[in-house]
Protein backbone atom coordinates (compact mmCIF):
# COMPACT_ATOMS: atom_id res chain seq x y z
CA UNK A 1 0.00 0.00 0.00
CA UNK A 2 2.30 2.74 -1.24
CA UNK A 3 1.84 5.94 0.53
CA UNK A 4 0.86 4.65 4.07
CA UNK A 5 4.31 5.25 5.25
CA UNK A 6 5.82 7.65 3.35
CA UNK A 7 9.32 7.36 4.60
CA UNK A 8 9.33 3.70 3.47
CA UNK A 9 8.18 3.89 0.05
CA UNK A 10 10.05 2.66 -2.51
CA UNK A 11 9.84 5.51 -5.19
CA UNK A 12 13.54 6.30 -6.27
CA UNK A 13 12.66 9.63 -4.86
CA UNK A 14 12.32 8.75 -1.42
CA UNK A 15 14.71 6.07 -0.78
CA UNK A 16 17.57 8.77 -0.28
CA UNK A 17 15.34 10.42 2.07
CA UNK A 18 15.14 6.94 3.84
CA UNK A 19 18.90 6.55 3.85
CA UNK A 20 19.64 9.81 5.12
CA UNK A 21 16.79 9.28 8.08
CA UNK A 22 18.74 5.49 8.75
CA UNK A 23 21.95 6.69 8.54
CA UNK A 24 20.98 9.71 11.10
CA UNK A 25 19.68 7.35 13.35
CA UNK A 26 22.73 4.93 12.95
CA UNK A 27 25.12 7.61 13.52
CA UNK A 28 23.44 9.88 16.79
CA UNK A 29 22.71 6.11 18.29
CA UNK A 30 26.62 5.42 17.75
CA UNK A 31 27.58 8.77 19.29
CA UNK A 32 25.73 8.18 22.44
CA UNK A 33 27.44 4.90 22.88
CA UNK A 34 30.74 6.48 22.28
CA UNK A 35 30.38 9.16 25.12
CA UNK A 36 29.75 6.53 27.77
CA UNK A 37 32.34 6.13 30.15
CA UNK A 38 33.95 2.69 30.58
CA UNK A 39 34.07 1.05 33.99
CA UNK A 40 34.56 -2.46 35.45
CA UNK A 41 32.60 -3.13 38.76
CA UNK A 42 33.19 -6.18 41.32
CA UNK A 43 30.68 -7.27 43.30
CA UNK A 44 29.21 -9.54 45.36
CA UNK A 45 25.71 -11.24 43.75
CA UNK A 46 23.85 -10.96 46.99
CA UNK A 47 24.67 -7.12 47.71
CA UNK A 48 21.70 -4.70 46.85
CA UNK A 49 23.46 -1.52 47.88
CA UNK A 50 26.06 -2.75 44.73
CA UNK A 51 23.37 -2.84 42.28
CA UNK A 52 22.23 1.55 43.25
CA UNK A 53 25.36 2.41 42.95
CA UNK A 54 25.74 0.81 39.37
CA UNK A 55 22.35 2.74 38.50
CA UNK A 56 24.05 6.30 40.14
CA UNK A 57 27.16 5.29 37.81
CA UNK A 58 24.96 4.79 34.47
CA UNK A 59 22.34 7.86 35.61
CA UNK A 60 25.82 9.34 35.33
CA UNK A 61 27.27 8.98 31.63
CA UNK A 62 28.95 5.65 32.79
CA UNK A 63 28.68 2.16 31.43
CA UNK A 64 28.91 -0.16 33.56
CA UNK A 65 30.62 -3.83 32.98
CA UNK A 66 29.37 -5.57 35.93
CA UNK A 67 31.36 -8.89 37.40
CA UNK A 68 29.74 -10.36 40.16
CA UNK A 69 32.76 -11.88 42.05
CA UNK A 70 32.95 -15.30 44.70
CA UNK A 71 35.78 -13.68 46.33
CA UNK A 72 35.59 -9.83 46.88
CA UNK A 73 38.73 -10.03 49.15
CA UNK A 74 40.47 -11.77 46.01
CA UNK A 75 40.10 -9.06 43.95
CA UNK A 76 40.06 -5.84 46.51
CA UNK A 77 44.30 -7.37 47.42
CA UNK A 78 44.83 -8.16 43.26
CA UNK A 79 43.43 -4.25 42.62
CA UNK A 80 45.96 -3.03 45.43
CA UNK A 81 43.13 -2.02 47.63
CA UNK A 82 44.39 -0.99 50.99
CA UNK A 83 42.20 -3.16 53.87
CA UNK A 84 41.60 0.19 55.98
CA UNK A 85 40.17 1.71 52.64
CA UNK A 86 37.40 -1.70 52.16
CA UNK A 87 33.68 -1.06 51.26
CA UNK A 88 31.88 -3.26 49.68
CA UNK A 89 32.42 -3.30 46.08
CA UNK A 90 35.55 -2.49 43.42
CA UNK A 91 35.68 -0.81 40.58
CA UNK A 92 38.30 -0.13 38.05
CA UNK A 93 38.73 2.74 35.60
CA UNK A 94 41.51 3.41 34.08
CA UNK A 95 43.70 0.95 36.03
CA UNK A 96 43.00 2.98 38.75
CA UNK A 97 40.63 1.49 41.86
CA UNK A 98 37.38 2.58 42.86
CA UNK A 99 36.80 1.58 46.23
CA UNK A 100 32.92 1.84 47.60
CA UNK A 101 30.33 4.39 48.12
CA UNK A 102 32.17 7.27 45.60
CA UNK A 103 29.99 9.72 44.01
CA UNK A 104 30.52 9.82 40.20
CA UNK A 105 32.04 13.20 40.12
CA UNK A 106 34.80 12.44 42.23
CA UNK A 107 35.00 8.70 39.39
CA UNK A 108 35.17 11.26 37.19
CA UNK A 109 37.58 13.43 38.85
CA UNK A 110 39.74 10.79 39.42
CA UNK A 111 40.79 10.14 35.72
CA UNK A 112 42.54 13.49 35.73
CA UNK A 113 44.94 12.54 38.83
CA UNK A 114 47.67 10.85 37.87
CA UNK A 115 49.32 10.98 41.43
CA UNK A 116 47.01 8.30 42.52
CA UNK A 117 46.49 4.57 42.39
CA UNK A 118 42.50 4.60 43.32
CA UNK A 119 40.25 6.76 45.73
CA UNK A 120 37.70 5.36 48.30
CA UNK A 121 34.74 6.04 50.28
CA UNK A 122 35.77 3.71 53.40
CA UNK A 123 32.77 1.86 55.11
CA UNK A 124 29.38 2.43 53.74
CA UNK A 125 28.21 5.97 54.57
CA UNK A 126 24.86 7.00 54.90
CA UNK A 127 23.99 9.07 52.28
CA UNK A 128 26.22 8.03 49.81
CA UNK A 129 25.57 7.18 46.43
CA UNK A 130 23.65 3.50 46.73
CA UNK A 131 23.07 4.54 50.60
CA UNK A 132 20.64 6.96 50.21
CA UNK A 133 18.33 6.47 53.35
CA UNK A 134 15.06 8.86 53.73
CA UNK A 135 17.20 12.33 53.30
CA UNK A 136 19.64 11.16 56.07
CA UNK A 137 23.52 10.97 55.35
CA UNK A 138 26.40 11.35 57.62
CA UNK A 139 29.52 12.99 56.78
CA UNK A 140 32.30 11.24 54.94
CA UNK A 141 35.06 11.47 53.12
CA UNK A 142 36.86 10.51 49.50
CA UNK A 143 40.02 9.42 50.22
CA UNK A 144 42.11 9.30 47.64
CA UNK A 145 45.53 6.59 47.30
CA UNK A 146 48.89 8.25 46.48
CA UNK A 147 51.54 6.32 44.77
CA UNK A 148 53.74 6.07 47.69
CA UNK A 149 51.27 4.93 49.95
CA UNK A 150 49.79 7.45 51.66
CA UNK A 151 46.14 8.77 51.71
CA UNK A 152 45.00 11.93 50.72
CA UNK A 153 41.89 13.30 51.28
CA UNK A 154 39.94 14.40 47.70
CA UNK A 155 36.79 15.71 48.97
CA UNK A 156 34.31 15.86 51.83
CA UNK A 157 30.60 15.14 51.98
CA UNK A 158 28.90 16.82 55.21
CA UNK A 159 25.94 14.89 57.33
CA UNK A 160 22.50 16.47 56.70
Amino acid sequence: MPGLLPVLDETPMKTPLRLALLSALFTTTLAQAADLIPIDVHRDANCGCCKKWISHLESNGFKVNDHVEADMSAVKQRLGVAPRLGSCHTAVIDGKFVEGHVPAEQVLALRKRDDLLGIAAPGMPMGSPGMEMDGHAEAYQVIGLTRDGQDVVVADYPAH
